[in-house]
């Protein structure tokens, strides 16, 4: 066997064990990813596995003071993790595709299977696709809490939506939601672009409720669903992959299903009465904890919560409170916002720095 090719073999083991170890590494200890994580490990140890048939010949034929590519200089820039991950993505996916052709040669073909490192190679393209959106996600994930306030027009009534939202913000909301079932699509499109030009202006979260077109023509930050709305995994395929996307829950069992399919996050409720839900389920503040000590992904209690009963409701570990008619049937919008502020935003200010992956 040609001393030459098994130096491109060993050569491109490392590339793919170094690689691999890096976005293995940081799917478990960055993301807290272990199904990504358990993947990458087992793409590892299977081609390094595979790569080993060839014993201490590979170790043999290594010379790398007699590399003439030692010494070529690569261009550094600034990195971030995402390229970090994008980087080691691409170097493991070019080796796999250098022993791809590699293992087609007569004299490495029964020992290799090509098409095993095809495979390996388009696996790895899911793999950092989904690495890269997790980590575009999870900074805003981190920055879930403090006040989150649904503009729901109904409620709203004749007041003007950008105002009402400039108080809010002023006021000290985090988070704002356009909730919208009677507009046409025109209007609901102009109303939301307006919002979010607002919000983005004050470095506040927007999102939308249900209209997943709307959310995609806007560049909303993610779109909020609910149990009746599009399947998650719908949902998934169609938004870009660094928006977020919450899913409203009430029980325990609709948590942890929203949880593994991939939701960001998710609204518990109704906490208590609602004046804008009448019908919806009372599930209290006790349920309430039970699904946060079950859950790893930020939780947003929601229903009849109010400037009496806020600070029970991040007491009992809700990342963020919901509100609607506690600010929107107020005299003062920008007045009702700071006095729900006031009264839970240091202890949400410690769940954000406790979620924080880095």
């Amino acid at each position: 066997m040609p001393p030459q090719t098994l130096r491109i073999i060993d050569a491109n083991l490392n590339r793919i064990g170094e690689g691999l170890r890096f976005l293995e590494d940081t799917a478990r200890f960055l993301l807290n990813d272990a199904a990504s994580s358990q993947q990458l490990k087992a793409m590892r140890h299977r081609l390094v596995k595979s790569l080993n048939k060839f014993g201490t010949a590979l170790l043999s034929q290594r010379n790398s003071p007699g590399d003439v590519g030692v010494n070529i200089e690569s261009v550094s820039e600034p990195q971030d993790l995402p390229s970090l991950v994008t980087a080691n993505a691409k170097r493991v996916e070019e080796a796999l595709r250098v022993i791809e052709e590699v293992a087609k040669l007569p004299e490495i073909s029964p020992k290799l299977d090509s098409n095993d490192f095809k495979r390996a190679r388009f696996d790895l393209y899911t793999l950092e696709r989904g690495l890269i959106s997790k980590i575009l996600r999870q900074h805003k994930i981190t920055r879930l809490s403090g006040l989150y306030v649904i503009l729901d027009t109904q409620t709203l009534g004749m007041r003007d939506e950008a105002d009402v939202t400039s108080k809010a913000i002023r006021g000290g909301a985090k988070i704002i939601q356009l909730r919208d079932e009677h507009h046409g699509k025109g209007e609901l499109l102009a109303i939301a672009q307006k919002l979010k030009d607002l919000c983005h202006k004050s470095d506040v979260f927007f999102i939308i409720n249900d209209h997943l077109d709307i959310a995609l023509a806007v560049y909303a930050d993610g779109l909020h669903i609910g149990q009746a709305d599009l399947p998650l995994s719908v949902v998934q395929k169609e938004l870009p992959i660094d928006k977020i996307i919450g899913y409203s829950t009430n029980t325990l069992a609709q948590a942890l299903k929203a949880e593994a399919e991939g939701a960001d996050y998710i609204a518990v409720g109704s906490i208590f009465p609602s004046l804008t839900k009448k019908d919806a389920t009372v599930i209290g503040i006790e349920q309430l904890r039970q699904i946060k000590q079950a859950i790893s992904i930020p939780l947003v209690a929601i229903g009849g919560i109010n400037k009496d009963n806020i600070a029970e409701v991040i007491a009992a570990g809700a990342d963020s409170a919901a509100v609607i008619s506690a600010i929107l049937t107020q005299e003062n919008i920008e007045e009702a916002t700071r006095q729900l502020v006031t009264q839970i935003e240091p202890k949400t200010e410690s769940h954000r720095e406790s979620r924080s992956y880095c």
